[in-house]
Protein backbone atom coordinates (compact mmCIF):
# COMPACT_ATOMS: atom_id res chain seq x y z
CA UNK A 1 0.00 0.00 0.00
CA UNK A 2 1.40 3.28 -0.56
CA UNK A 3 0.23 6.76 -0.16
CA UNK A 4 -1.41 10.10 -2.07
CA UNK A 5 -0.33 13.32 -2.68
CA UNK A 6 -2.11 16.34 -3.41
CA UNK A 7 -1.02 19.57 -5.03
CA UNK A 8 -2.54 22.83 -3.45
CA UNK A 9 -0.30 25.40 -4.57
CA UNK A 10 3.49 26.19 -5.98
CA UNK A 11 1.23 25.18 -9.42
CA UNK A 12 1.94 27.06 -12.66
CA UNK A 13 3.28 29.69 -10.14
CA UNK A 14 6.53 30.20 -7.90
CA UNK A 15 4.83 31.32 -4.07
CA UNK A 16 2.27 29.28 -2.18
CA UNK A 17 3.92 25.98 -1.89
CA UNK A 18 1.09 23.70 -0.53
CA UNK A 19 0.95 19.62 -0.56
CA UNK A 20 -0.88 17.06 0.94
CA UNK A 21 0.21 13.83 1.99
CA UNK A 22 -2.36 10.93 3.00
CA UNK A 23 -1.02 7.92 4.23
CA UNK A 24 -3.97 4.69 5.08
CA UNK A 25 -4.98 6.21 8.55
CA UNK A 26 -2.55 9.69 8.98
CA UNK A 27 -2.46 13.67 6.89
CA UNK A 28 0.92 15.46 6.56
CA UNK A 29 1.10 18.94 5.14
CA UNK A 30 4.33 19.39 3.34
CA UNK A 31 5.05 22.85 3.15
CA UNK A 32 2.41 26.13 4.31
CA UNK A 33 3.96 28.75 2.11
CA UNK A 34 2.67 32.18 1.98
CA UNK A 35 1.53 33.54 -1.48
CA UNK A 36 3.49 36.97 -2.29
CA UNK A 37 2.90 39.07 -5.63
CA UNK A 38 0.23 41.30 -6.61
CA UNK A 39 -2.51 42.76 -4.28
CA UNK A 40 -5.07 40.20 -5.99
CA UNK A 41 -2.33 37.23 -5.43
CA UNK A 42 -1.57 38.12 -1.71
CA UNK A 43 -4.91 38.31 -1.16
CA UNK A 44 -5.95 34.33 -1.42
CA UNK A 45 -3.49 33.95 1.72
CA UNK A 46 -7.21 34.82 3.45
CA UNK A 47 -9.12 31.98 1.99
CA UNK A 48 -9.72 29.14 3.90
CA UNK A 49 -7.45 26.52 3.42
CA UNK A 50 -8.19 23.54 0.88
CA UNK A 51 -8.74 21.17 3.70
CA UNK A 52 -9.78 19.94 7.44
CA UNK A 53 -7.20 21.56 9.04
CA UNK A 54 -8.46 19.11 12.16
CA UNK A 55 -7.17 16.29 10.34
CA UNK A 56 -3.84 17.32 9.79
CA UNK A 57 -1.57 15.39 11.91
CA UNK A 58 1.70 16.88 11.24
CA UNK A 59 3.84 19.53 8.93
CA UNK A 60 6.87 19.40 7.12
CA UNK A 61 8.88 22.63 5.84
CA UNK A 62 11.47 22.63 3.19
CA UNK A 63 13.19 25.57 4.40
CA UNK A 64 12.39 28.82 5.98
CA UNK A 65 11.52 31.40 3.33
CA UNK A 66 8.13 32.64 3.61
CA UNK A 67 6.84 31.01 0.24
CA UNK A 68 7.05 27.85 1.86
CA UNK A 69 6.50 28.19 6.08
CA UNK A 70 4.73 31.81 6.10
CA UNK A 71 1.22 30.33 6.39
CA UNK A 72 2.02 28.32 9.63
CA UNK A 73 1.03 30.80 11.88
CA UNK A 74 -2.00 31.16 9.97
CA UNK A 75 -2.80 27.15 10.07
CA UNK A 76 -1.84 27.28 13.95
CA UNK A 77 -4.14 30.70 14.34
CA UNK A 78 -6.97 28.72 12.57
CA UNK A 79 -6.30 25.39 14.94
CA UNK A 80 -3.61 23.29 13.86
CA UNK A 81 -1.58 22.08 17.37
CA UNK A 82 0.58 19.11 15.95
CA UNK A 83 4.46 19.18 15.17
CA UNK A 84 5.62 21.37 12.49
CA UNK A 85 9.02 19.55 11.58
CA UNK A 86 12.38 21.75 10.18
CA UNK A 87 15.66 21.34 9.83
CA UNK A 88 17.70 22.58 12.72
CA UNK A 89 18.95 25.91 11.26
CA UNK A 90 15.47 26.47 9.54
CA UNK A 91 14.21 26.20 12.89
CA UNK A 92 15.96 29.28 14.22
CA UNK A 93 15.47 31.18 10.65
CA UNK A 94 12.01 30.91 11.32
CA UNK A 95 12.47 32.09 15.00
CA UNK A 96 13.42 35.42 13.08
CA UNK A 97 11.13 35.11 9.68
CA UNK A 98 8.25 34.17 11.02
CA UNK A 99 7.64 37.12 13.69
CA UNK A 100 8.36 39.52 11.47
CA UNK A 101 6.33 38.55 8.75
CA UNK A 102 3.75 38.91 11.50
CA UNK A 103 4.76 42.41 12.18
CA UNK A 104 4.29 43.00 8.69
CA UNK A 105 0.66 41.67 8.60
CA UNK A 106 0.14 44.09 11.47
CA UNK A 107 1.95 47.08 9.97
CA UNK A 108 -0.58 46.77 6.72
CA UNK A 109 -3.02 46.34 8.05
CA UNK A 110 -2.89 49.79 10.17
CA UNK A 111 -2.15 51.16 6.59
CA UNK A 112 -5.11 49.88 5.34
CA UNK A 113 -7.54 50.67 8.19
CA UNK A 114 -6.44 54.65 8.05
CA UNK A 115 -7.39 54.85 4.34
CA UNK A 116 -10.86 52.51 5.34
CA UNK A 117 -11.77 55.02 7.80
CA UNK A 118 -10.94 58.16 6.05
CA UNK A 119 -13.18 56.42 3.46
CA UNK A 120 -16.20 55.27 6.09
CA UNK A 121 -15.20 51.50 5.37
CA UNK A 122 -15.16 48.72 7.21
CA UNK A 123 -12.21 47.33 8.91
CA UNK A 124 -9.53 44.79 8.03
CA UNK A 125 -7.71 42.36 10.08
CA UNK A 126 -3.65 41.18 10.04
CA UNK A 127 -3.75 37.70 8.41
CA UNK A 128 -2.14 36.46 11.66
CA UNK A 129 -0.33 39.10 14.09
CA UNK A 130 3.55 39.12 15.71
CA UNK A 131 2.01 36.61 18.91
CA UNK A 132 0.19 34.61 16.69
CA UNK A 133 3.68 33.96 14.86
CA UNK A 134 5.31 33.29 18.33
CA UNK A 135 2.80 31.08 19.22
CA UNK A 136 3.26 28.85 16.39
CA UNK A 137 7.38 28.33 16.92
CA UNK A 138 6.34 26.51 19.90
CA UNK A 139 5.39 23.64 17.90
CA UNK A 140 8.40 23.42 15.68
CA UNK A 141 10.62 20.62 15.69
CA UNK A 142 14.29 20.94 14.87
CA UNK A 143 15.45 18.02 13.04
CA UNK A 144 18.85 17.39 12.00
CA UNK A 145 20.10 16.16 8.77
CA UNK A 146 20.65 12.47 7.19
CA UNK A 147 18.10 11.74 11.01
CA UNK A 148 15.68 9.41 10.27
CA UNK A 149 12.39 10.74 12.41
CA UNK A 150 9.07 8.89 12.11
CA UNK A 151 6.60 11.46 11.88
CA UNK A 152 3.47 9.68 11.85
CA UNK A 153 3.20 5.49 12.30
CA UNK A 154 4.32 3.99 9.46
CA UNK A 155 5.89 7.27 7.35
CA UNK A 156 10.01 8.14 8.20
CA UNK A 157 10.97 11.66 7.48
CA UNK A 158 15.06 12.18 6.48
CA UNK A 159 16.18 15.91 5.67
CA UNK A 160 19.01 16.38 2.76
CA UNK A 161 21.35 19.74 1.79
CA UNK A 162 19.40 21.22 -0.50
CA UNK A 163 22.27 23.97 -0.75
CA UNK A 164 19.58 26.70 -1.56
CA UNK A 165 20.22 28.43 1.95
CA UNK A 166 20.72 27.70 5.75
CA UNK A 167 18.82 24.86 6.63
CA UNK A 168 17.59 24.15 3.44
CA UNK A 169 16.71 20.67 2.72
CA UNK A 170 15.36 17.81 0.24
CA UNK A 171 12.60 16.32 1.90
CA UNK A 172 12.29 12.33 1.54
CA UNK A 173 9.00 10.99 2.71
CA UNK A 174 9.13 7.08 2.48
CA UNK A 175 6.15 5.07 3.91
CA UNK A 176 6.00 1.13 4.93
CA UNK A 177 2.61 -0.09 4.59
CA UNK A 178 1.36 -3.68 4.88
CA UNK A 179 2.63 -4.22 1.12
CA UNK A 180 5.94 -3.02 1.36
CA UNK A 181 7.64 0.92 1.47
CA UNK A 182 6.96 3.43 -1.30
CA UNK A 183 9.57 6.51 -1.07
CA UNK A 184 8.57 10.41 -2.15
CA UNK A 185 10.93 12.51 -2.75
CA UNK A 186 10.70 16.24 -3.16
CA UNK A 187 13.82 18.84 -4.58
CA UNK A 188 12.48 21.79 -2.42
CA UNK A 189 14.11 24.54 -3.84
CA UNK A 190 17.93 23.49 -4.86
CA UNK A 191 21.24 25.56 -5.33
CA UNK A 192 23.00 26.43 -8.37
CA UNK A 193 26.33 24.69 -8.73
CA UNK A 194 27.98 27.67 -8.03
CA UNK A 195 26.67 29.07 -4.81
CA UNK A 196 29.24 31.18 -2.94
CA UNK A 197 28.33 29.61 0.51
CA UNK A 198 26.20 26.95 0.63
CA UNK A 199 27.51 23.17 -0.50
CA UNK A 200 25.82 21.33 -3.72
CA UNK A 201 22.67 19.54 -3.29
CA UNK A 202 22.68 15.96 -2.00
CA UNK A 203 22.50 13.45 -4.75
CA UNK A 204 19.70 10.82 -3.73
CA UNK A 205 19.22 7.38 -5.66
CA UNK A 206 16.13 6.22 -5.19
CA UNK A 207 12.56 7.26 -4.99
CA UNK A 208 9.63 6.04 -6.19
CA UNK A 209 8.05 9.77 -7.62
CA UNK A 210 9.88 12.69 -7.48
CA UNK A 211 8.43 16.91 -6.94
CA UNK A 212 11.09 18.77 -8.79
CA UNK A 213 11.05 23.09 -8.16
CA UNK A 214 10.80 24.72 -11.65
CA UNK A 215 11.60 28.19 -11.22
CA UNK A 216 14.70 28.44 -13.43
CA UNK A 217 13.37 25.63 -15.99
CA UNK A 218 13.88 27.66 -19.31
CA UNK A 219 17.13 29.31 -19.11
CA UNK A 220 21.10 28.68 -17.52
CA UNK A 221 22.67 30.96 -15.33
CA UNK A 222 25.60 32.80 -16.43
CA UNK A 223 29.09 31.40 -14.99
CA UNK A 224 29.99 32.42 -11.62
CA UNK A 225 33.25 34.13 -13.66
CA UNK A 226 31.17 36.32 -16.07
CA UNK A 227 29.31 37.25 -12.63
CA UNK A 228 32.07 37.84 -11.11
CA UNK A 229 32.93 40.78 -14.13
CA UNK A 230 29.25 41.89 -13.98
CA UNK A 231 29.51 43.13 -10.83
CA UNK A 232 32.80 44.71 -11.19
CA UNK A 233 31.78 46.34 -14.16
CA UNK A 234 28.54 47.69 -11.80
CA UNK A 235 30.78 48.84 -9.22
CA UNK A 236 33.01 50.49 -12.04
CA UNK A 237 30.06 52.46 -14.24
CA UNK A 238 28.50 53.27 -10.39
CA UNK A 239 31.94 55.38 -9.28
CA UNK A 240 32.44 56.86 -12.40
CA UNK A 241 28.61 58.26 -12.49
CA UNK A 242 29.23 59.20 -9.06
CA UNK A 243 25.95 57.67 -7.81
CA UNK A 244 24.14 54.93 -5.54
CA UNK A 245 24.13 51.19 -6.06
CA UNK A 246 20.60 49.59 -4.24
CA UNK A 247 20.49 45.76 -4.03
CA UNK A 248 17.38 44.96 -3.50
CA UNK A 249 18.58 41.52 -1.65
CA UNK A 250 16.70 37.97 0.12
CA UNK A 251 17.40 38.73 3.46
CA UNK A 252 18.16 34.67 3.73
CA UNK A 253 20.91 33.35 1.27
CA UNK A 254 21.35 36.39 -1.40
CA UNK A 255 22.62 38.89 1.46
CA UNK A 256 24.72 36.17 2.79
CA UNK A 257 26.50 35.07 -0.78
CA UNK A 258 26.91 39.06 -1.62
CA UNK A 259 28.91 39.72 1.69
CA UNK A 260 30.61 37.00 1.19
CA UNK A 261 31.82 37.94 -2.36
CA UNK A 262 32.54 41.76 -1.47
CA UNK A 263 34.93 40.49 1.00
CA UNK A 264 37.00 38.07 -1.25
CA UNK A 265 36.75 40.35 -4.38
CA UNK A 266 37.31 43.19 -1.66
CA UNK A 267 40.75 44.68 -3.88
CA UNK A 268 39.57 43.87 -7.27
CA UNK A 269 36.14 45.46 -7.24
CA UNK A 270 37.68 48.40 -5.27
CA UNK A 271 35.55 48.63 -2.45
CA UNK A 272 37.25 50.67 -0.38
CA UNK A 273 36.13 53.84 -2.37
CA UNK A 274 32.43 52.73 -1.08
CA UNK A 275 30.32 52.93 1.74
CA UNK A 276 28.32 49.34 2.65
CA UNK A 277 25.17 49.54 3.78
CA UNK A 278 23.68 46.13 5.73
CA UNK A 279 19.87 47.93 5.85
CA UNK A 280 17.61 45.18 7.21
CA UNK A 281 17.00 44.10 10.82
CA UNK A 282 16.27 40.66 9.76
CA UNK A 283 19.31 40.13 7.28
CA UNK A 284 21.42 40.95 10.21
CA UNK A 285 19.72 38.51 12.56
CA UNK A 286 19.58 36.10 9.33
CA UNK A 287 23.22 36.73 9.02
CA UNK A 288 24.13 36.05 12.78
CA UNK A 289 22.40 32.78 12.42
CA UNK A 290 24.77 31.92 9.95
CA UNK A 291 27.54 31.98 12.15
CA UNK A 292 25.54 30.33 14.69
CA UNK A 293 25.29 26.91 11.92
CA UNK A 294 29.26 27.61 10.29
CA UNK A 295 28.77 23.90 10.24
CA UNK A 296 26.85 23.29 7.46
CA UNK A 297 28.56 25.09 4.82
CA UNK A 298 32.26 25.43 3.57
CA UNK A 299 32.33 29.11 3.02
CA UNK A 300 34.61 31.45 5.39
CA UNK A 301 31.73 34.44 5.67
CA UNK A 302 32.98 35.96 9.27
CA UNK A 303 36.03 37.24 10.63
CA UNK A 304 38.00 34.73 12.48
CA UNK A 305 36.07 34.32 16.25
CA UNK A 306 33.27 36.65 15.50
CA UNK A 307 29.92 36.97 13.60
CA UNK A 308 30.41 39.99 11.84
CA UNK A 309 31.19 39.95 8.68
CA UNK A 310 34.62 40.24 7.31
CA UNK A 311 34.39 43.93 5.68
CA UNK A 312 36.00 46.83 6.89
CA UNK A 313 33.52 49.44 5.41
CA UNK A 314 30.59 47.73 6.19
CA UNK A 315 27.91 49.50 8.49
CA UNK A 316 24.96 47.66 10.38
CA UNK A 317 21.88 49.90 9.96
CA UNK A 318 19.55 48.18 12.81
CA UNK A 319 17.15 51.41 13.50
CA UNK A 320 14.57 53.34 11.31
CA UNK A 321 16.53 56.49 12.03
CA UNK A 322 20.01 54.73 11.06
CA UNK A 323 18.54 53.75 7.68
CA UNK A 324 16.94 57.08 6.90
CA UNK A 325 20.28 58.72 7.16
CA UNK A 326 21.60 56.86 4.51
CA UNK A 327 18.97 58.76 2.60
CA UNK A 328 21.32 61.79 2.65
CA UNK A 329 24.03 60.08 0.79
CA UNK A 330 24.61 61.10 -3.01
CA UNK A 331 27.39 59.06 -3.75
CA UNK A 332 29.39 56.02 -3.14
CA UNK A 333 26.60 54.16 -0.79
CA UNK A 334 26.13 50.64 -1.76
CA UNK A 335 22.79 50.04 -0.14
CA UNK A 336 21.64 46.36 0.21
CA UNK A 337 17.93 46.32 1.89
CA UNK A 338 14.80 43.86 1.79
CA UNK A 339 12.56 43.17 0.35
CA UNK A 340 14.33 41.14 -2.16
CA UNK A 341 11.35 41.43 -4.68
CA UNK A 342 11.15 45.11 -3.92
CA UNK A 343 7.18 44.73 -2.24
CA UNK A 344 8.03 46.16 0.71
CA UNK A 345 10.50 47.08 3.53
CA UNK A 346 13.45 49.59 3.12
CA UNK A 347 14.34 49.42 0.17
CA UNK A 348 11.22 50.98 -1.50
CA UNK A 349 12.39 54.33 1.06
CA UNK A 350 15.96 54.18 -0.86
CA UNK A 351 14.10 53.69 -4.23
CA UNK A 352 12.14 56.33 -3.44
CA UNK A 353 15.22 58.67 -3.17
CA UNK A 354 17.31 57.41 -5.69
CA UNK A 355 15.07 55.82 -8.62
CA UNK A 356 14.75 58.62 -10.34
CA UNK A 357 18.41 59.54 -11.00
CA UNK A 358 20.09 58.29 -13.81
CA UNK A 359 23.96 58.26 -12.13
CA UNK A 360 22.44 55.31 -9.76
CA UNK A 361 22.34 51.93 -10.74
CA UNK A 362 19.61 49.11 -9.82
CA UNK A 363 21.53 45.63 -9.18
CA UNK A 364 18.79 42.56 -8.95
CA UNK A 365 20.26 39.70 -8.28
CA UNK A 366 17.09 36.94 -7.54
CA UNK A 367 13.70 35.99 -8.77
CA UNK A 368 11.25 38.66 -9.18
CA UNK A 369 7.56 37.09 -8.89
CA UNK A 370 4.94 38.09 -11.55
CA UNK A 371 3.14 41.31 -9.97
CA UNK A 372 6.07 42.55 -7.92
CA UNK A 373 7.51 46.17 -7.98
CA UNK A 374 10.96 44.38 -8.77
CA UNK A 375 9.31 42.55 -11.44
CA UNK A 376 7.85 45.50 -13.16
CA UNK A 377 11.42 47.49 -12.68
CA UNK A 378 12.94 44.55 -14.35
CA UNK A 379 10.50 44.39 -16.83
CA UNK A 380 11.60 48.06 -17.99
CA UNK A 381 8.71 50.03 -16.24
CA UNK A 382 8.86 53.68 -17.26
CA UNK A 383 7.00 54.82 -14.35
CA UNK A 384 6.48 53.35 -10.51
CA UNK A 385 4.34 54.46 -7.87
CA UNK A 386 5.76 54.38 -4.80
CA UNK A 387 4.08 55.71 -1.27
CA UNK A 388 1.17 57.36 -3.21
CA UNK A 389 3.10 58.97 -5.69
CA UNK A 390 4.16 58.47 -9.21
CA UNK A 391 8.69 58.42 -9.76
CA UNK A 392 9.91 58.47 -13.26
CA UNK A 393 12.32 55.22 -13.41
CA UNK A 394 16.16 56.37 -14.40
CA UNK A 395 18.13 54.65 -12.82
CA UNK A 396 20.04 51.80 -14.21
CA UNK A 397 19.02 48.19 -13.78
CA UNK A 398 21.10 45.20 -13.87
CA UNK A 399 19.88 41.40 -13.48
CA UNK A 400 22.62 39.44 -11.93
CA UNK A 401 21.36 35.90 -13.03
CA UNK A 402 24.10 34.06 -11.59
CA UNK A 403 23.90 35.02 -8.41
CA UNK A 404 20.59 32.84 -8.16
CA UNK A 405 20.30 30.69 -4.93
CA UNK A 406 17.99 28.52 -7.54
CA UNK A 407 19.34 25.94 -9.50
CA UNK A 408 19.22 26.33 -13.36
CA UNK A 409 18.28 24.19 -15.86
CA UNK A 410 21.39 21.99 -16.21
CA UNK A 411 21.19 22.13 -12.32
CA UNK A 412 17.73 20.31 -12.08
CA UNK A 413 18.68 17.86 -15.22
CA UNK A 414 21.51 16.92 -13.66
CA UNK A 415 19.93 15.98 -10.12
CA UNK A 416 16.84 14.18 -11.00
CA UNK A 417 19.55 11.90 -13.54
CA UNK A 418 20.87 11.06 -10.24
CA UNK A 419 17.78 8.67 -9.34
CA UNK A 420 18.06 5.36 -10.77
CA UNK A 421 15.41 4.18 -12.59
CA UNK A 422 13.90 7.41 -13.69
CA UNK A 423 10.95 7.71 -11.28
CA UNK A 424 7.78 9.65 -11.96
CA UNK A 425 9.01 13.38 -12.04
CA UNK A 426 6.05 16.03 -11.30
CA UNK A 427 7.14 19.84 -11.92
CA UNK A 428 6.09 22.37 -8.71
CA UNK A 429 7.20 25.68 -7.90
CA UNK A 430 7.89 27.15 -11.90
CA UNK A 431 5.85 29.61 -14.04
CA UNK A 432 3.86 28.21 -16.61
CA UNK A 433 6.62 28.72 -19.44
CA UNK A 434 9.48 27.38 -17.67
CA UNK A 435 7.59 24.49 -16.97
CA UNK A 436 6.73 23.36 -20.55
CA UNK A 437 10.71 24.37 -21.53
CA UNK A 438 12.16 21.64 -18.54
CA UNK A 439 9.21 18.99 -19.22
CA UNK A 440 10.36 19.04 -22.58
CA UNK A 441 14.14 19.31 -22.20
CA UNK A 442 14.01 16.23 -19.53
CA UNK A 443 11.96 14.16 -21.94
CA UNK A 444 14.24 14.67 -25.19
CA UNK A 445 17.75 14.25 -23.21
CA UNK A 446 16.46 12.14 -20.29
CA UNK A 447 13.71 10.25 -21.59
CA UNK A 448 11.85 11.40 -18.05
CA UNK A 449 8.25 9.94 -17.41
CA UNK A 450 7.90 13.65 -16.39
CA UNK A 451 4.38 15.76 -15.61
CA UNK A 452 3.51 19.72 -14.71
CA UNK A 453 1.47 19.44 -11.25
CA UNK A 454 -1.67 20.88 -11.67
CA UNK A 455 -4.07 22.27 -8.66
CA UNK A 456 -6.19 19.93 -7.34
CA UNK A 457 -4.42 16.59 -9.05
CA UNK A 458 -4.05 13.93 -6.35
CA UNK A 459 -1.30 11.33 -7.83
CA UNK A 460 -0.81 7.76 -5.81
CA UNK A 461 2.73 7.03 -4.87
Amino acid sequence: MGFDLQFLGATGEVTGSLYLLRTESHKVLLECGLIQGSSENEERNHDAFPFAIGEIDAVVLSHAHIDHSGRVPLLVKRGYDGPVYVQNATLALCEIMLPDSGHLNERDAEWENRRRRRKGKSLVKPLYTLEDAERSLEQFRGVRYEENVEIVPGLTLRFHDAGHILGSTIVELTYAGAKGSRTLVFSGDLGYRDAPVMNQPARIEHADAVLLESTYGDRLHRPITDTLEELADVFEMARAAQGNILIPAFTVGRTQDLLYLMAEHYDRWKLDNWQIYLDSPMAIEATKTYSQFRDLYGAELFKPGTSRPDLPNLHITRTPEESMGINDIESGAIIIAGSGMCSGGRILHHLKNNVWRPECHLVIVGFQAYGTLGRKLLDGADMIRLFGDEYRVRIRTHTIGGLSAHADQADLISWYGGFRDKPPVYLVHGESVAQKVLAATMRDKLRAPVSIARRSQIISI
